[in-house]
């Protein structure tokens, strides 16, 4: 099995809580690693298993294993029995580990029941430090789902097409979400457009006859599942008009480029859009291996009216990283200088500069490298 970046951090989480939720997309790997850390466990989307679990539970509260229940936001009936059994004993820690695919129900019941007793960890699809660095290409385009090409690179991009085919048919209206499975398809190909630009829901909403209030409940839901990322404007002290709407990704790649019909690496790299691809790649890389090493951060993009640009501002405990992302081998001074001085608008504390060139050139606080560099650099901050 492919060791996963999260693991250590699930693991101290587990040795501090009563519970722990680690959320995720489908099919991103939840389960399989749960079942490193826990021999029992539940599938709650299925009635048997919520049988079982309702004949097991005294066994179960009295269990020192680690119990996993997968799905748990489909059985709320099981919230309020595990606040009574962690009441019960408030001194033993890492005694169950939901699994969750949609953030908001799950964080819902969460609130109400289980508040102070549970810690929240996400897993992602497969991050580039978890595979060779020669498979960096492979990534991006495939994306980082097990089963969508890691594993086997023949079910890319048919593995995805199903995908969210089953979302939209099955998944997304099993957890409320509203439109019918044709609008959602429409609305995730549009999203699909848009990847890395602006968020314009009334631009949308005119072309899907929605009002823009209906579309940004949709891309919550989105959000919420772990499919699509909302990256909020800066909103610091700068003496300049801001752009004030965020930024809208897909969080996996390689959805991204079966809505788009992409195929080949080739294929990729004539779009127009490719570009916004690799920026979108590399800005959920640097959020999943942060939320991977437990690290705090907040994240924002600066955009000005004259047309200066950050691509993703990072807070972090060491101070403030302005990042810019550029699709190309042999970054020039002059690229460096643009962020140097945009740079300044947000009074950052290191500059780096993220391309695809081979070495990383470092002096002060300003760093030329490429993407595995720059998950060195984080992973040291």
């Amino acid at each position: 099995m492919i060791r996963r970046l999260v693991g250590p951090h699930l693991r101290a989480l587990l040795a501090k809580y009563p519970a722990v939720a680690l959320l995720g997309p489908r099919q991103a790997g939840k389960t399989t690693l749960a079942r490193t850390l826990g021999r029992r466990d539940y599938d709650l989307e299925l009635e048997p298993e919520r049988l079982r679990l309702d004949l097991q539970w005294n066994e179960i509260v009295k269990s020192r294993s680690l119990v996993v229940l997968d799905e748990a936001q489909a059985y709320p009936d099981i919230f309020p029995r595990l606040r009574a059994a962690i009441d019960q004993d408030r001194s033993r820690w890492g005694r169950f580990l939901l699994l969750g695919s949609v953030s908001p129900a799950l964080a819902r019941q969460v609130s109400e029941s289980l508040a102070g007793r549970l810690a929240l960890c996400e897993l992602t699809p497969f991050l580039a430090p978890e595979r060779p660095a020669a498979h960096c290409d492979r990534l991006w385009l495939r994306g980082g789902y097990p089963d969508g090409g890691i594993l086997d690179p023949g079910r890319f991009p048919d593995w995805q097409v199903h995908y969210i085919e089953l979302l939209a048919q099955r998944d997304l209206p099993q957890w409320g979400f509203p439109a019918k499975p044709r609008t959602t398809i429409r609305f995730l190909k549009m999203l699909a457009a848009c990847h890395g630009a602006v968020w314009n829901a009334s631009d949308i909403g005119r072309s899907l006859g929605l009002s823009y209030h209906t579309v940004n409940a949709y891309l919550d839901y989105l959000e919420g599942a772990f499919l699509v990322r909302r990256l909020s404007p800066f909103h610091g002290n700068v003496r300049k008009r801001l752009t004030r709407s965020p930024k809208i990704y897909w969080r996996d790649s390689g959805l991204l480029h079966a809505l788009l019909g992409v195929s080949t690496p080739d294929d990729l790299l004539t779009r127009p859009w490719v570009g916004a691809s690799w920026e979108g790649f590399v800005v959920e890389q640097v959020h999943g291996l942060l939320n991977a090493l437990g690290k705090r951060f907040e994240s924002s993009f600066l955009r000005t009216s004259d047309g200066q640009e950050i691509d993703l501002v990072l807070d972090l405990a060491g101070g403030r990283w302005a990042i810019e992302i550029k699709l190309t081998s042999s970054p020039g001074s002059r690229d460096m200088d643009r962020l140097d001085k945009t740079a300044l608008l947000v009074r950052a504390d290191r500059r780096v500069l993220v391309s695809r060139a081979p070495l990383t050139v470092e002096s002060g606080e300003r760093v030329s490298t490429n993407l595995r560099g720059l998950m060195e650099l984080l992973r040291k901050a």
